[in-house]
């Protein structure tokens, strides 16, 4: 007879909100401006409210306008890291699990950096959320290279590395990379470049056409169409500007 239940060791990979002040206020503004307001934006990502950075905790949050605000985007909150104990109780009540600082069975893929706001870019509609392509590099690779297309609904996502595409990244598709991105093909689909943090790193195509562009959690979408000068072309992406004030720049490459 099999067993009602069974618990088994796993990892679960999540989306970190890091957030640098607690006011759903202006929490609501950020997002509103770097998302364009569009719901279900992150197609249910579970997601961790890190609050690290937060240099003045109030004497009591509202957290369950917090994860509602959160869930409007399509995020699925389900843990609280670096809050001081005297919220607790609260998150914990608003349905958040508490992390410890050892807790490293949670691994966040990239960080919305919550407040201050990136540029403003409108949202795509909600995706499906990808399979997750089981592709290893190398190991001591600085670089993972998949010498085909990532289909729509694929997942590709190159862990402490650069990642390096022969083929095309289709419509639907997803490619994540602690490192830069660089694909040989067709870039069409989500990428990610820097999704642990790295703000030097840098995506590109060699026939740009995303419908979503990241680098160290700042991101930019195309409803509105690639800029012409860069539609269909060599390009690449990277983030200029000061530490607090940078924004993720286009510009084509010259490969002649």
């Amino acid at each position: 007879m099999a067993k009602p239940i069974e618990f088994k060791a796993g990892s679960l990979t999540a989306m970190s909100a890091v957030l640098r002040e607690i006011d759903n206020v202006r929490l609501s503004d950020a997002l509103q401006v770097m998302l364009g307001g569009m719901g279900e934006f992150f197609a249910g990502e579970a997601t961790i409210v890190d609050v690290t950075q937060v240099k003045q905790f109030p004497d009591k949050a509202d957290w369950t306008g917090m994860l509602s605000l959160l869930r409007r985007y399509g995020l699925q909150p389900v843990a609280l890291r670096g809050a001081p104990e005297h919220l607790h109780a609260s998150a914990r009540k608003a349905g958040l699990a508490i992390l410890s600082e050892q807790a490293a069975t949670l691994k966040a893929v990239s960080e919305i950096q919550a407040i201050p706001a990136a540029e403003p870019a409108p949202a795509p509609a909600a995706a499906p959320e990808p399979a997750v392509e089981p592709v290893t590099p190398t190991a001591h690779a600085s670089a993972m290279v998949v010498d085909r297309t990532i289909r729509s609904g694929q997942q590709i996502y190159a862990k402490g590395c650069d990642l390096v595409i022969l083929g095309a990244v289709s419509n639907g598709a997803e490619v994540i990379a602690d490192g830069s991105i660089h694909c040989y093909g067709p870039l069409r689909g989500r990428a990610l470049a820097g999704a642990n943090g790295d703000k030097k790193a840098r995506i590109y195509s060699s026939n740009f056409g995303p419908e979503l562009i990241a680098v160290a959690g700042i991101f930019r979408t195309f409803e509105k169409g690639i800029p012409q000068q860069i539609a269909g072309k060599p390009a690449q992406a990277q983030l200029r500007g000061e530490a607090d004030k940078q924004s993720l720049v286009l510009e084509p490459l010259q490969l002649d």
